[in-house]
C-alpha cells in the first residue's frame, strides 16, 4: 500500500483537496473521481458517526483519491479507530506542545516508534495481512500532520515542528485570525505575518506545510511560499455552484 498522496508531497508536487464536513458517501467519492488528491473527512466539525467515516473512506479508494481524517480528540483509542477503519493519514487539530504532538504520533505508530494497538481490521485487510508487514507498512505510508492554529501553538512552534514522526504542519488561518483579532480575515496582514515565519521554519525543518486554499489568491500566494498541500471545503463548493445556478438561471428566468 503506497499512499499516493504523501508520495507527491515528498516528490515536491502541489497537492489539492476538500474538507468534507457532512456525512456524504458519494461526496468522497465524487470528489476523487472529479480529481482531487486527497479528501479530508472532518470528524472535528462534522456529524458523522464512525461507520459512514468507514464508508466514506471506503468510497474515497474507489475514486483513487488519499482518505485522510480530522480527527478532534488527540486520544489513542479515538484515533486508531479511524486507522483501523482504512484511513491512510490524519489531521489532529489544536496541538499547542510538543507532549500533545508526540502524543499524536504514538498513536498513529506502531511500536517500537509509538504505541498504537494491532488488530485485524480494514487497515491490515482484515487480518490478510500479517502482523510483521502491517506494522512496516502503515509506520512507513500513514500520513501524520498536526495543526498550529493558537498563540499557544506559534509560541511552541519549534518543538512542534521538531517532533520526530510528524510529516506535516497545517496551519489554520480560520481559528489563527479569531486569535489574532481579526477573525475570519484570513489573508490579513497580522495572519500573514503569523503564518509565513512559521512555514519557514517546518520547510527547513523537512515538514511538508499545508493550509487552505479557497480561491485562486490565497492558493498562489501560500504555494509560492512553498506550501504543496492547499485544501478547499466541499461546502464552499456546494454554495458557490449553487449561488451561481440562482444567479444564471433561475434569477433571469424569474424575470422574464
Amino acid at each position: 500500500m503506497i499512499n499516493k498522496f504523501k508520495k507527491k508531497l515528498d516528490n515536491n508536487d502541489v497537492t489539492f483537496g476538500p474538507f468534507i464536513g457532512i456525512p456524504s458517501v458519494s461526496t468522497a467519492e465524487l470528489m476523487g473521481w472529479l480529481g482531487f488528491d486527497f479528501v479530508i473527512i472532518d470528524c472535528e466539525h462534522g456529524p458523522m458517526d464512525y461507520e459512514t467515516v468507514e464508508n466514506m473512506i471506503r468510497a474515497s479508494e474507489l475514486s483513487d483519491t488519499t482518505p485522510i481524517v480530522r480527527i478532534g480528540l488527540n486520544q489513542q483509542q479515538h484515533i486508531q479507530r479511524y486507522l483501523d477503519a482504512g484511513a491512510k493519514g490524519v489531521m489532529i487539530p489544536l496541538i499547542n506542545t510538543k507532549d500533545q504532538a508526540k502524543s499524536v504520533v504514538d498513536s498513529v505508530k506502531y511500536p517500537p516508534i509509538g504505541k498504537r494497538g494491532v488488530f485485524g481490521n480494514r487497515g491490515s485487510k482484515f487480518g490478510l495481512i500479517s502482523t510483521a508487514e502491517q506494522i512496516k507498512i502503515s509506520n512507513k505510508e500513514i500520513f501524520v500532520s498536526v495543526q498550529i492554529e493558537t498563540k499557544q501553538s506559534v509560541k511552541n512552534q519549534d518543538e512542534i515542528i521538531k517532533t520526530e514522526g510528524i510529516d506535516a504542519i497545517f496551519l489554520g488561518p480560520g481559528d489563527l485570525s479569531v486569535s489574532l483579532g481579526v477573525p475570519g480575515e484570513m489573508m490579513h496582514q497580522k495572519v500573514i505575518k503569523t503564518m509565513n515565519p512559521i512555514v519557514e521554519n517546518a520547510l527547513k525543518n523537512g515538514k511538508h506545510v499545508g493550509t487552505l486554499g479557497l480561491d485562486l489568491d490565497q492558493a498562489t500566494y501560500w504555494h509560492n511560499k512553498g506550501v504543496n498541500w492547499l485544501v478547499a471545503s466541499t461546502q464552499r463548493f456546494l454554495i458557490s455552484g449553487t449561488k451561481n445556478y440562482i444567479d444564471n438561471v433561475k434569477k433571469p428566468l424569474m424575470k422574464s
